[in-house]
């Protein structure tokens, strides 16, 4: 019996974080699309854009540090994305931007 509930709990934990994990990949992605314009300098495959003006995402493959730090502080020519985006949303970009250059 306790083995069963063992294996209930690990098994409700790993979905519960998977679809809590879905939701930030898909915020992230509309922020990337649309609110922080990311699209617009960047490519990056899963989002569909194709620019020249940033580094090539899919080329370079950010890590989540990385990105946070670009998109608060800005990076080159890239402005800061401070005040323009909440903190929730700084982190839905950066989640989305690791995970989705990684494939």
């Amino acid at each position: 019996m306790k083995q069963k509930l063992f294996i209930l709990l690990i098994l409700s934990f790993l979905t519960l974080n998977k679809t809590f994990a879905d939701e930030k990949f898909n915020l992230g992605k509309e922020i990337f699309l649309n609110a922080g314009n990311c699209a617009t300098c960047h490519s990056l495959k899963d989002a569909g854009s194709i620019a020249n003006v940033g580094p090539n995402l899919n080329e370079i493959r950010p890590d989540l540090g990385r990105v946070i730090i670009s998109v608060t502080n800005g990076a080159g020519v890239m402005p800061s994305y401070l005040g323009i985006l909440s903190q929730d949303e700084i982190d839905a970009v950066a989640y989305y931007v690791s995970e989705a250059s990684m494939n």
